[in-house]
């Protein structure tokens, strides 16, 4: 992937999230939901953002769930929130 390319989805990624204090994490903003290609649609989910990778964790039914994505991969990212 590009550089720049990387740059916009990690743009995009820390306009949905803000930082997890103590952590190089993320954490979706409230209200704002993300969905990676087409995908799931994530919400209170927290982020790990590196150049070879996207981690998603969130918790389901009292267990973490990781799920990876290439960064190479990626081909869109979507944001919801409620309009202002």
């Amino acid at each position: 992937m590009a550089s720049s390319a990387l740059q916009t989805w990690e743009k995009v990624l820390e306009y949905a999230s803000v930082p997890l204090h103590g952590t190089m994490s993320r954490k979706i903003r409230k209200g704002v939901k993300l969905q990676i290609n087409e995908g799931k649609v994530f919400e209170d989910a927290v982020l790990f953002i590196s150049d070879l990778f996207l981690r998603v964790t969130e918790d389901s039914e009292g267990l973490s769930v990781n799920t990876y994505y290439d960064i190479d991969s990626i081909a869109s990212i979507r944001t919801y929130s409620s309009k202002e």
